[in-house]
């Protein structure tokens, strides 16, 4: 299943873009809060090493995406950036929230933005497709004090990768100023976090 899963997605993956997400944010904390990826019980394990954190946005420069948490931690859920009083920030500069099913809890992604804008304004348009693609790594640490339901009290962070994917609109010059047609950004990466 996962194989005729992925196959049917990989076409989209291939056409769309980088990261992100078209959904609204939602809500967080339930009542059932499993551990590591087991269902019942009410805390995470103490060393939640090698999880694999993915979020993605499709054809949406906004603040909302969705996420998963795989390996270590098993979660998903709505993912929104917002400034450091919970204000949403729609130019993506400060943390991401990630409004989980079992809590949530936010990454700091100051520092990987900054690194991804400044390296989108080098990244060359293939001028004969009008597209553009490319990838930058930085660290995101979770932000203390941020945690709810069974991530109260999160501490550590992840490796992430920002990768862009973008078909623009012909125009007299490809670029934002022409719009794009369909767009993926995606972060991923491994971290390690405790709670």
């Amino acid at each position: 299943m996962t194989k005729r899963i992925a196959k049917a997605l990989l076409p989209t993956l291939l056409l769309a873009g980088t990261i992100a997400g078209c959904s609204s944010a939602a809500s967080g904390a339930t009542a059932s809060k499993p551990t590591a990826g087991t269902a019942g019980s009410a805390t995470l394990a103490a060393d939640t090493a090698n999880t694999h954190l993915a979020v993605w946005s499709v054809n949406s420069d906004g603040p909302d995406f969705q996420a998963i948490l795989t390996g270590a931690v098993g979660d998903y859920g709505p993912g929104v950036t917002v400034h450091p009083d919970g204000s949403v920030d729609p130019d993506h500069t400060s943390e991401l929230e990630l409004k989980l099913s079992r809590g949530s809890f936010r990454v700091s992604i100051a520092a990987i933005d900054a690194a991804f804008v400044k390296a989108v304004a080098h990244w060359p348009y293939n001028k004969e497709t009008c597209s553009i693609q490319g990838a930058v790594t930085g660290t995101a640490p979770v932000v203390a004090g941020s945690g709810t339901g069974v991530y109260h009290g999160i501490t550590g962070g992840f490796t992430l990768t920002i990768s862009l994917n973008e078909d623009y609109i012909k125009g007299p010059a490809c670029g934002e100023t022409t719009g794009f047609k369909a767009q993926l950004i995606l972060i991923s990466g491994t971290g390690s976090i405790r709670a």
